[in-house]
C-alpha cells in the first residue's frame, strides 16, 4: 500500500496557506496525503484561514485528517513535513521595514538593504523555535523553508543547527524561469536545464538549454535586451501589480550590466539603489499594497465559505505558483532525483567563493537530501558583488547571536542600498525602536 503522508503548515494564519492547501489536494496523485495541521502563534488570524480550509476539505477530501493549533506538541506530532511559511510581526512591521529606511533616502524592501536585515534580525528566532519543535516531536520529518529573507534564516540555520533536517528554497527563480520558458516556446520550466549561481534574491543564470541540449540563451537574451521580463507571459499579466509590472520591466537594465547572464529581478535593488527610491511612495509601500489587497481579498473569500458553510464557488485556487514545493517534498519521499535550485552551504560549488556561504544553486534532491551541482569559477563582477552581501547576510547572524549593536551596524553599512554610516547608524536607531518585541537586546 502506497504511503501517506502528514504534513505540517508552519504560518497557518498566512494568506498563501488556502493556495498551499489546495494544491497539496491537486497533486495527491503523486504525494497522497493523511494528515493537514495547520500551526500558527496568533490563534484569531489562524482561525479564519483554517475554519474555511476545513470547510474545503470536507467537501473535497474527507478522508483527510484536518486540524489546526497553536499547540507546538500538537502541530509537530506524527509529521513526515513542515512546510514553513512564517512571518514574524505580520504586516505591520513589514510596513516598517520598509518605511523607515526610504525616510532617509534608501531603498524600502522587504528582503533587500535594512529592510530585509531588520526582517532577518525578527526571522531567525521564529525559524529556529519551529525547527526545535519538529525536531523535538517528529526527529524523522524533513522542514521545507520558504520562509523570508531566506538568505539570513539559511545561514542562521547553517549555524546553529547545522545538522538539522532542513531545505531552505525560493520560489523566484522558479517564477523567472517559468518567463524564460515562454520567452522560447516551451510550456514550462521543467523542459529546460539551467546553470545559476548567486545568493537567494541575488543570483545569475549562466546557462540555461532545452531537453535536446539545444542552447536557448541566445533567445531569452535577446528577449531581455528588448523588455527585460515583461510581456514574457502574454495575456496573463493583467493580475500581476502594477509594481511587479514595473520590476519585471526594469531588469531590462540590470540586464544591460552583464549580457553575458541573466539576473534575478531583485538585483534591481542593489544596482539601481536611486531608481528604486525616486519610484517609490514612502507613504504607500508594498506592505500597504498587500494589505489593502491579497490580506482583504484572501480574509473576505475565506469569511464567506464560513459565513455560507459551503466553499462551493468560494473562490479558493490552488497556488500554482507554489507546486515547486510538491516537487521538494517528493523528491525527498520518492527518491525522484529532480534537479532544483535550493539554498545550500557553497563547499567548493562555486569555486571561487567561500566556502560557508549559503549560496543558491542547481541541486539534485532525493530522500538523503540533495547533491550540489558544481557551477564552477564565477565572473569578477558577480563575485565582488556576492562577498559584499554575503557579508551582510553574516554580519547580520552575528548580530543576532551576539546581540551585537557593531555588527548590526556594519552589516546595514555594508548593503550595497545604503550610502554611507551615519545613514546606517540613523536607520538602525529607528528599527530598533519598533523591533523591540523581536529583536535580541542589542549592547
Amino acid at each position: 500500500m502506497e504511503k501517506k503522508y502528514s504534513i505540517t503548515v508552519a504560518g497557518g494564519g498566512s494568506t498563501f496557506t488556502p493556495g498551499i492547501a489546495l494544491l497539496l489536494l491537486e497533486h495527491q496523485d503523486r504525494f497522497p496525503i493523511r494528515k493537514i495541521t495547520f500551526y500558527d502563534n496568533f490563534a484569531q488570524r489562524q482561525e479564519v484561514i483554517a475554519k474555511a480550509c476545513e470547510i474545503y476539505l470536507k467537501e473535497n477530501a474527507p478522508e483527510i485528517d484536518f486540524h489546526y493549533t497553536t499547540d507546538p506538541e500538537t502541530a509537530f506530532t506524527d509529521v513526515d513535513f513542515v512546510m514553513c511559511h512564517i512571518r514574524v510581526g505580520l504586516y505591520a512591521m513589514r510596513e516598517l521595514d520598509e518605511k523607515i529606511p526610504l525616510k532617509y533616502g534608501v531603498v524600502g524592501q522587504e528582503t533587500c538593504g535594512p529592510g530585509g536585515i531588520a526582517y532577518g534580525m525578527r526571522s531567525i528566532g521564529g525559524v529556529i523555535e519551529i525547527l526545535d519543535y519538529m525536531e523535538k516531536y517528529s526527529p524523522n520529518a524533513w522542514m521545507l523553508n520558504y520562509s523570508n529573507p531566506a538568505a539570513i534564516v539559511a545561514e542562521a540555520t547553517r549555524r546553529l543547527r547545522p545538522n538539522s533536517k532542513i531545505l531552505n528554497i525560493c520560489d523566484m527563480p522558479i517564477d523567472l524561469e517559468e518567463k524564460m520558458a515562454h520567452m522560447v516556446g516551451l510550456q514550462s520550466r521543467k523542459q529546460m536545464s539551467v546553470g545559476y549561481y548567486g545568493l537567494n534574491h541575488f543570483g545569475w543564470w549562466h546557462k540555461i538549454e532545452d531537453q535536446d541540449g539545444n542552447d536557448l540563451m541566445p533567445k531569452i537574451k535577446e528577449h531581455m535586451a528588448a523588455n527585460g521580463f515583461a510581456d514574457a507571459l502574454s495575456g496573463s499579466n493583467q493580475h500581476v501589480e502594477a509594481s511587479w509590472m514595473e520590476t519585471f520591466a526594469k531588469a531590462k537594465d540590470v540586464y544591460a550590466l552583464d549580457p553575458n547572464t541573466i539576473p534575478n529581478t531583485y538585483l534591481k535593488y542593489y544596482l539601481f539603489p536611486d531608481y528604486v527610491v525616486e519610484h517609490s511612495n514612502p507613504e504607500y509601500t508594498r506592505a500597504n499594497e498587500v494589505m489593502n489587497h491579497r490580506e482583504k481579498n484572501i480574509f473576505g473569500i475565506c469569511q464567506n465559505i464560513i459565513d455560507k458553510g459551503t466553499a462551493k464557488d468560494g473562490g479558493f485556487e490552488a497556488d500554482a505558483h507554489a507546486e515547486y514545493i510538491v516537487d521538494l517534498a517528493c523528491a525527498i519521499a520518492k527518491n525522484t532525483k529532480e534537479k532544483m535550485l535550493l539554498i545550500v552551504p557553497n563547499e567548493g560549488a562555486i569555486e571561487n567563493f567561500d566556502r560557508t556561504a549559503m549560496v543558491e544553486i542547481p541541486c539534485i534532491v532525493g530522500s538523503n537530501g540533495y547533491e550540489r551541482i558544481v557551477q564552477g569559477a564565477i565572473p569578477q563582477f558577480q563575485k565582488g558583488l556576492m562577498e559584499q552581501q554575503v557579508s551582510v547576510e553574516k554580519l547580520t547572524v552575528d548580530a543576532w547571536i551576539e546581540g551585537s549593536y557593531q555588527k548590526l551596524w556594519q552589516a546595514i553599512t555594508m548593503s550595497k542600498t545604503v550610502p554611507s554610516a551615519k545613514v546606517a547608524k540613523q536607520i538602525l536607531d529607528d528599527l530598533i525602536e519598533v523591533n523591540k518585541e523581536y529583536w535580541p537586546e542589542l549592547k
